[in-house]
């Protein structure tokens, strides 16, 4: 069954909803917190455990859209004045035998907090594992907000646009966060039942300016051009042989990672000047080449010349990669599916030599003017906040900054310390001198510096009084050593610095 995205009835269901109290905080509190956290775990029992035999609105519908779990016909009535069971059917989530409503789809609250404020979305989606009963998912199952969904809605840039393009858009959860900051979106799939969801998911939230496009990629899109992309791209890397499910949701029916590196090389040409698109991916190792200098080539290969900034978040080794997707499906583990489906992920990685599989994320810039200035692929393992995204736009306006800098207009800025950062000394006992001076961030990437007396120094006087020169002058009469020497060590840390966000221009 497809949903049905009607204008007239999702308004009514978002206002039963609303007066219900079907909210995140309204369903933790009516089945307890330690059973919201056994519900991302596809745990259901202890939630309904706690509903016990409770008959009001918020009950029945935390069982039924909730917790996929059928509820009688005249409480659910009585839980929707405005849709009932008859709307919640017609709308294509709900199928009525008799007295019973029986859940087709599931309708879930989902928090987010960004740059304008905290806020709250409904999202339907299929049917989860758990309320299906478990086995394996059907191939055009449409999943709702997971963990990656939530990974790349926080990535987004915060800045103000014109246009913006989701690729692979799935429930709609990106084309909802984009909407927040950009005034016209485009939101594609090879799904029409993701489609489906994503029209039902906008006007559930009564957002308005998302153009759904059925096609694979930007074929949809062809001859256009957008100031943001953002794309959960089906990347997951999938054995192209029979009998391996093909998830539409995460398998692009490509071989290895070569989606990622489609949508790499296709995305500059659909950026405005100055436009930026972001994603998530797999990239492999392979036989020593490393995956980000695989990615890299992927970018320096691109039609359009782009900025790039990869960052790779983990790294799974085959068999740990190959698990993680067919448990991922639905398949038993220990069973003989199980294995074999395991069995079949190895076999592919091996033909292609892969060691290891890269997940992280991709930020593509095309620049205004002139060429790229920024090539960056790294590893970073620290704790991310929840919503990096302007984290992300203040170390690209820090890029562009230093990028028109030489060393003596550097040097005649002034920076402040990011209020984030602390920092920690070492000592080993009786010793006065620090053996490890550390610096960490508490948002943006939650990074660690392990940094020498003088560039401790610099940052610990970085209060926005005083140019760095000046500072590294006082610092090389502190340390006793050459000005110069010290000079051309410390600037360029400074970049880094700058860049990274523990320090920031005062003006």
């Amino acid at each position: 069954m497809l949903p049905h995205p009607e204008p007239a009835l999702a308004a009514a269901l978002a206002a039963d909803l609303r007066a219900a109290g079907f909210t995140s905080d309204g369903l933790r509190s009516a089945w307890t917190a330690q059973a919201d956290d056994a519900i991302a775990r596809g745990l259901r029992r202890p939630a309904l455990r706690a509903l016990g035999e409770r008959t009001d609105a918020l009950a029945v519908l935390a069982r039924l859209l909730g917790l996929g779990v059928a509820q009688p016909r005249a409480a659910v009535d009585a839980a929707l004045p405005a849709t009932g069971a008859e709307g919640l059917a017609r709308l294509g989530l709900a199928e009525i035998a008799g007295d019973t409503v029986r859940p087709a789809a599931m309708v879930r609250p989902q928090s987010f907090a960004d740059h304008a404020g905290d806020g709250e979305w409904w999202i339907a989606s299929d049917l989860d594992e758990a309320a299906r009963g478990g086995g394996a998912l059907p191939e055009d199952h449409v999943l709702g907000v997971g963990g990656a969904s939530l990974t790349l809605a926080g990535l987004q840039l915060p800045d103000a646009a014109e246009t913006g393009l989701d690729v692979g858009t799935g429930c709609g959860i990106q084309a909802l966060r984009m909407r927040r900051s950009v005034s016209r979106v485009v939101a594609t799939d090879v799904s029409e039942r993701a489609l489906a969801f994503t029209r039902l998911n906008a006007l559930l939230n009564g957002v308005d300016g998302i153009d759904v496009r059925a096609g694979s990629l930007f074929d949809p899109v062809a001859g256009e051009r957008f100031d943001r992309i953002a794309t959960n791209p089906p990347f997951v890397i999938t054995p192209r042989r029979a009998g391996v499910p093909a998830y539409e949701y995460r398998d692009g029916g490509r071989v290895g990672d070569a989606l990622v590196a489609e949508v790499i090389g296709g995305a500059g040409a659909h950026l405005t000047p100055g436009g930026v698109a972001q994603l998530l991916g797999n990239w492999e190792s392979r036989d020593g080449d490393d995956g980000l200098d695989r990615v890299r080539g992927w970018v320096e290969a691109s039609a359009v010349p782009l900025d790039a900034w990869v960052i790779e978040r983990e790294r799974l080794d085959p068999l740990a990669y190959a698990e993680l997707w067919v448990r991922d499906g639905g398949t038993v583990p220990g069973s003989a599916e199980f294995a074999d489906l395991v069995d079949a992920w190895l076999d592919d990685f091996a033909a292609r030599g892969v060691t290891g599989i890269g997940f992280g994320y991709v930020l593509l810039r095309r620049p205004a003017d002139g060429a790229p200035t920024l090539a960056r692929y790294e590893r970073v393992a620290g704790t991310v906040e929840s919503a990096p995204g302007a984290h992300l736009a203040g170390a690209l306006a820090a890029h562009d900054r230093l990028a028109g800098l030489d060393d003596d207009a550097l040097a005649a800025s002034r920076f402040l310390v990011a209020p984030d950062v602390t920092e920690a000394r070492h000592h080993r006992p009786g010793e006065e001198a620090p053996t490890v001076i550390e610096l960490r961030q508490g948002g943006g990437f939650g990074r660690a510096l392990a940094v020498d007396p003088g560039l401790a120094a610099l940052v610990g006087a970085s209060d926005g009084d005083l140019a760095v020169g000046v500072l590294v002058d006082a610092i090389a009469q502190l340390l006793e050593v050459d000005a110069a020497a010290l000079r051309s060590d410390l600037l360029p840390r400074v970049r880094e610095l700058a860049f990274t966000g523990f320090l920031r221009f005062a003006d």
